[in-house]
């Protein structure tokens, strides 16, 4: 689903999947590709938008659980694109990508990584993306802000009329209700969660974040 000129959205396809951006560009970024069971079907919706996965030079997370991760590896084959982390990630890589695998009882998706990334910008052809740190739901949280278009994609840092969980390895509610607090000082068009719906047009944006504070995050 095409958002803007260069900004695609790909919604999680069941459990323990999660919702995918793309940004088109040289090189090409994706931005959480979720599951590998759920890949198959990202691909065919890729190719129905027109897009190649040899376009894809890029493969960045908002954090590294296994439902935003887990197709990671594999989607790099396919598309010989780089798997790029933020070093906080690097940091608490096997906090969040095994220990938090072994909460559920399920064997890490463990990959490896081509690069990290050095400063708090990536650009995207045209597109320049401020990485904010966002920790709270996995101390590894990262957002993808794009000042001039106004979209944010934020993990599982705050979803529509939710947050994400804190009761996870490295879960932390005053570091969640901080980030949240940080993020909603930003000028915001496109709230782009990693699950649920996406949030559009900056009064409903305004009016997400309000009813988190007055509902959610007193009681976090």
């Amino acid at each position: 689903m095409k958002l803007t000129n260069n900004l695609y959205f790909y919604p999680e396809q069941g459990i323990f999947d999660c919702n995918t951006y793309v940004i088109t560009g040289k090189p090409g970024l994706i931005i959480d590709p979720g599951s590998p069971r759920f890949l198959p079907a990202l691909l065919d919706a890729l190719r129905q938008d027109g897009l190649d996965t040899e376009g894809i030079g890029i493969i960045a997370n908002t954090h590294l659980h296994g439902d935003h991760c887990g197709a990671n590896e594999t989607f790099k084959r396919l598309s010989g694109a780089r798997i790029t982390l933020h070093p906080i990630q690097k940091k608490f890589y096997n906090l969040v990508v095994v220990e938090g695998a072994r909460l559920f009882g399920m064997p890490p998706l463990e990959f490896q990584e081509d690069a990290c990334l050095d400063g708090d910008r990536l650009s995207v052809g045209n597109t320049e993306l401020e990485l904010l740190l966002a920790p709270g739901h996995s101390p590894d949280g990262v957002c993808f802000y794009s000042r001039e278009n106004k979209v944010l994609i934020c993990g599982d840092v705050v979803f529509d009329h939710n947050t994400g969980r804190v009761d996870i390895p490295g879960g932390n509610a005053d570091e969640l209700r901080e980030s949240i607090e940080k993020l909603s000082q930003l000028e915001i068009e496109y709230l782009l969660p990693g699950h649920m719906d996406i949030v559009t047009g900056a009064g409903e944006v305004k009016q997400n974040f309000d009813f988190i504070e007055a509902n959610i995050l007193r009681w976090l």
